[in-house]
Parts: C-alpha cells; structure tokens; sequence
C-alpha cells in the first residue's frame, strides 16, 4: 500500500542491531523495574485510607506541578516542591504502595505535554522517573526521628529520579549538547541544575514538616 514501509524479517533485527549499549542498558532497567512491581504490588493490600491518602497526594503534587519557580530551556523545570507529597505517601505507607503511587503520577504529568521519541525514552522519562519517587519510604523504618529520616529518604528518592533524567538526557538527548562539550557531562549538569535543585527544595521541605511533628502524627 502506497504511503506504508513495510520491513522483512531480516531487516526488523538489522533495525535492533542499531540500539546502543546504553539504549540497551535503559532498556534493561525498564524491564527489571517491571519485574519488581509484578513481584512485589500483589502482596500489597490497599485500605481506604492508603487510597485516599494517595489519591490526596498525588492531587497535591499534580497542581504544585503547575507551580513552575524556573523552566529550562531544554525541557524541564524547577516546581515548589511537587514530588513532596507523592514521597511523603511512599515514606509513610512504604516503597511498593510509592513506587505504585508514583508511576500514576508518571502518568498525569503526561498531560502536560509529553515528549515522546521511543518508547525507552518515555518509559525512563516518565514512568520510571517518577516511579523512583517512591523510594523515599527506604528509611522509614529505620531506627531514629522522623526530622533526619524523611529528609534523607526524600534526597534519596529524588536524587533517584534526577539519576533517570540524566541518563535519558545522555543516551536519548546527547546531541542537544554544545559542540565539545561530553553528552554525559552536558546531561548531569543540565539535570543537577532542573531536577537537583527540584530535589533540593523538597528535602528542605520534608525537615520542615518533620520537624513539626506532622509526618510522625500522619503515620500514626
């Protein structure tokens, strides 16, 4: 049919043949993150309250979204704290109901314009990324007080999500970077600066409201 390229066999795998290691390498972080949630969410029960506490979380964090203090110039802005509330969720009901929680996040900020040029790239940008935000429930039941042990498992799960972002930038958006410049470098600096400082607030965030008390009353 006239306007459709149809390829052979042959021609399928000679496309595979042109992924790059690190594409490979995304692509095999998709996959072991997948297998973790089928092993790991059917043994997670979900009662009212988690619901609608992750349903009020995921509100909060979706319209502090819109609440842009920076936007760069390649994509990617500097938020009043929006992954706050879905790590505050993950720290208080713990990693598996976060990282569920933080993939419907995922989820919604592909309304705000998704940017998509394969599905590796879309899946880290968007599903992973924010899926890793539910890594801050990994001190929660540390032993110690609420005001180090949130703070620290928001860096933690931030960082995460900065770590995603610079390796998409890297493998996927390398050639955005100045001529003479490492992609790797272009990547880590341009994401320390968008999502770094994003994690940085929120950290600071997370003390304060530790500090008050609040997560220690909120996870009784």
């Amino acid at each position: 049919m006239e306007g459709i390229e149809l390829f052979s066999i042959g021609e399928m795998f000679e496309k595979l043949g042109e992924v790059t290691p690190l594409g490979w390498v995304a692509f095999g972080v998709l996959i072991a993150f997948g297998i973790a949630l089928l092993v790991l969410a059917p043994k997670q029960k979900w009662d009212a309250r988690m619901l609608s506490t992750a349903a009020l979380c995921l509100a909060a964090s979706f319209v502090l979204s819109y609440i842009r203090l920076f936007r760069m110039p390649q994509g990617g802005s500097i938020t009043l704290m929006s992954m706050l509330p879905v790590m505050l969720f993950s720290y208080i009901f713990g990693v598996v109901p976060g990282l569920l929680t933080g993939l419907a996040y995922g989820l919604l900020q592909t309304i705000q314009g998704a940017e998509f040029y394969s599905v590796m790239q879309f899946a880290l940008d968007y599903f992973i990324a924010f899926g890793v935000l539910g890594l801050s429930g990994v001190t929660s039941k540390l032993p110690g007080n609420d005001s180090w042990k949130f703070p620290v498992g928001a860096a933690i799960a931030g960082l995460a999500r900065t770590f995603c972002s610079f390796l998409s930038g890297f493998i996927f958006f390398g050639q955005y970077a100045p001529e003479g410049q490492s992609p790797v470098v272009y990547s880590l600096v341009y994401n320390l600066s968008s999502i770094g400082v994003d994690t940085l607030i929120c950290v600071i965030g997370a003390y304060a409201i530790s500090a008050s008390g609040l997560v220690t009353r909120l996870k009784k």
